[in-house]
């Protein structure tokens, strides 16, 4: 049976895969194209050379390569596929010349995870926020770039940057606010700040909203308060964070704090 999934957010699409008979013809596409064989084996011509990609194998083309595709044989095939413009890929690793992948398939295990989870992401609808962090990380993978920052600058840029985040917790984490205000880009913030917190801002505004909400809980005695003020969904939604940074839900610790 073929399956094809195509979704879109932060400026990236992926496509999930599952095909047994079908054939691409030959094309190109404008795009950076990176993906992951799930099962079976992907053949293809790329520039005229025949290319086998086994399970595991992780798929790179350059903008413009002309290729085919098919499964190999009968068992058939399932894979994962990013699209990245120039341009985003360009913005995202914040260098001046474009990439050019030299190995048509690689085996990397560290590359593999980056892209399917990156790709999860976006089928799962996931933030944009968090496509947006897991972009970068599969960017630095791919460049090997590291940051020269000037470490007093960049600290008066995050404390301004949290002290925003605190400014909204009851609403969602708007990263393009932040990184206009703070004059970078927004893979250049994510960056900084992971680099000097240890975290991503994502998963630093999802632990601030949850600290906000113990201090309500711990003041009102209400978990319900909580949610409203916090923006959470509902309490289900506030209960699975507030577990995973306290151990237990936000339910129980009411009813055990005094």
């Amino acid at each position: 049976m073929e399956k094809f999934i195509y979704k879109k957010s932060a400026g990236i699409t992926v496509l999930s895969a599952s095909m047994k008979e079908f054939t691409y013809k030959k094309h190109a596409h404008r795009e950076y194209a990176m993906g992951v064989t799930l099962r079976g084996i992907q053949q293809y011509n790329l520039d005229g050379q025949k290319q086998l990609s086994y399970p595991n194998g992780v798929m790179l083309f350059n903008p413009e390569q002309t290729h085919d595709g098919m499964a190999h044989d009968e068992t058939g095939l399932e894979y994962v596929m990013l699209y990245l413009e120039p341009e985003l890929l360009q913005e995202i690793t914040g260098q001046k010349e474009l990439i050019r992948f030299a190995e048509p398939i690689v085996y990397d295990a560290g590359l593999e995870k980056k892209i399917l989870r990156l790709g999860q992401a976006i089928l799962n609808e996931t933030e944009e926020v968090l496509s947006n962090e897991l972009a970068v990380s599969l960017a630095d993978r791919l460049t090997k770039t590291e940051l020269n920052t000037t470490s007093k600058k960049d600290n008066a840029l995050i404390l301004k940057a949290k002290e925003m985040i605190h400014s909204n917790l009851q609403g969602v984490l708007k990263l393009d606010e932040i990184s206009h205000e703070l004059q970078i880009s927004k893979y250049k913030f994510i960056r900084l700040f992971n680099m000097h917190t240890g975290i991503s801002p994502y998963q630093y505004f999802l632990n601030s909203k949850v600290q906000h909400a113990k201090q309500i809980i711990e003041k009102n005695k209400d978990i319900y308060e909580a949610v409203a003020a916090c923006g959470f969904v509902d309490l289900t939604h506030l209960n699975k964070h507030f577990k995973s940074v306290y151990g237990i839900t936000a339910h129980d610790y009411v009813a055990n704090i005094r």
